[in-house]
């Protein structure tokens, strides 16, 4: 049971993800770590793991082979022409470090679409199941040559707890600058690290800092945790570990340092992945009785809509939130923007006379919809 650092190792599938920091400094690729980090990839695997890696660091290795400013952030141009560059030394990069483990490196590139759009992300489930049985490990990353700033995951921890969801991992491993999560920031005098968090409530989400200590990677702490609710909900442990160690895996499962988040519930497959979903194209803002019933699993009825925001079509995911803005689930609707706004909080009867047909049970149903 995964429900301490130490038994990581008994995990059967693990997605580790690597950020920019790790893998490039100065411009230049890391490559001692990276041959210690294969080794410990090559270790998981002698315990019996299969191994999925999510890398981070081709828009920093272009940038610096093109030379451009702000490393290659400076614009959407600029990122997409080093992801362009960066992307080819970064398969290089693991394909001789595995291969230095007798291990074959397969690269894959993921746009949001792969994994939001129902077909395409059991289309990426199933190569990624191929690639595992047939010994190699995969080494993900966003297609950033052809993501823009509106369809794109915006950090690779989040992708991550996405991609595991696709692998059916049972355990992600976030690789960072830091030990794991700490109850304030921590640089202040007294922080102590969190091992072990049961969820993430508004508690923990309190103790985050968006910050990116090392200025290259796009994610914090903040998307730390998102990527472990989109994770444990699931049914998969998510672990922070600091990566700037020699064989770090090794090292954090020696020291006992680090934080490991426990699954919450374990979701079908379906549902986890319509809870992982990061792009919705609308909103719903319920009323404090809505609310309450569908935190005892009811569907949403239009009554208890108050305002509709967004511009989606039926069939789209949309957000349901609390009057307060709390983000309490999301689902797919039933409705178009324009007919959830002429019906929101009318009762049934009311609703054909406005709609000019039969109104369908509900607004989302309840098989469409997950609690977040």
């Amino acid at each position: 049971m995964l429900d301490k650092l130490a038994n990581i190792t008994t995990a059967r599938r693990i997605v580790v993800k690597i950020g920019s920091a790790l893998l490039v400094g100065g411009g230049q690729a890391n490559e001692e770590w990276l041959m210690r980090m294969a080794g410990d990839l090559a270790a998981l695997r002698r315990h019996g793991a299969q191994v999925i890696v999510v890398s981070s660091g081709a828009i920093a290795l272009g940038a610096a082979r093109l030379d451009l400013p702000k490393g290659g952030r400076g614009s959407l141009a600029d990122a997409q022409a080093a992801a362009a560059v960066g992307q080819i030394g970064l398969a290089d990069l693991w394909s001789r470090a595995l291969g230095a483990q007798g291990i074959t490196a397969a690269q894959v590139l993921l746009t949001l679409g792969d994994l939001e759009e129902r077909r395409r992300y059991l289309n990426v489930s199933a190569t990624l199941d191929r690639l595992l049985e047939a010994g190699a490990i995969p080494v993900i990353n966003e297609n950033d040559t052809v993501a823009t700033a509106v369809i794109r995951f915006g950090d690779n921890d989040r992708l991550a707890a996405r991609v595991a969801q696709a692998a059916n991992a049972d355990l992600v491993l976030l690789l960072s600058d830091i030990d794991g999560l700490y109850d304030r920031h921590p640089r202040e005098p007294g922080a102590k690290l969190v091992p072990v968090v049961k969820a993430v409530t508004p508690k923990i989400r309190a103790m985050a800092s968006g910050e990116s200590s090392s200025g290259l990677g796009s994610g914090g702490m903040t998307s730390k945790l998102q990527a472990a609710q989109i994770a444990t909900r699931a049914g998969i442990a998510l672990a922070i570990l600091n990566g700037t160690h020699d064989a770090p895996i090794a090292h954090a499962l020696a020291a006992g340092t680090g934080t490991l988040f426990l699954p919450v519930r374990s979701d079908s497959a379906r549902k986890a992945w319509l809870g992982g979903r990061l792009a919705p194209a609308g909103e719903l803002r319920v009323d404090q009785g809505c609310a309450q019933a569908l935190r005892s699993g009811a569907s949403l009825l239009a009554a208890g809509i108050v305002e509709v925001s967004g511009n989606f079509r039926r069939g789209d995911l949309v957000s349901v939130l609390s009057m307060k803005g709390e983000r309490l689930a999301q689902g797919l609707t039933e409705y178009n923007a324009a007919d959830a706004q002429l019906i929101a909080g009318k009762r049934g009867d009311d609703q054909a006379e406005l709609l000019g047909y039969a109104p369908r049970s509900c607004v989302i149903h309840r098989d469409h919809m997950v609690l977040l």
